[in-house]
């Protein structure tokens, strides 16, 4: 999977939420809000290949949560990012 470029996490008003940037996204009219977990897992794949398995050691590395359980977290976050057109596998 990859982000898809031209999808930015930016804070406005106190909010993490991930803005469609550049010609290629004029027509997204969405607006993504993520939670820490999610914006520190977008920030980090951001230019990279990822799998659901390198979210999950991402998630395992920065917070107290087991493995099963992080894998579970990755695996829906992920689909939520393809689904919502910010990421591809």
């Amino acid at each position: 999977m990859k982000a898809k470029k031209g999808f930015n996490l930016r804070e406005v008003c106190g909010e993490q939420i991930i803005v469609a940037e550049g010609k290629e996204n004029i027509d997204f009219s969405n607006i993504i809000s993520m939670n820490e977990s999610s914006a520190y897992l977008w920030k980090n794949i951001q230019n990279k290949e990822f799998s659901p398995e390198d979210l999950q050691k991402l998630l395992t590395d920065e917070y107290e949560v087991d493995d099963e359980t992080a894998l579970k977290d990755a695996k829906t976050i992920s689909q939520q990012w393809i689904k919502a057109g910010i990421a591809e596998e």
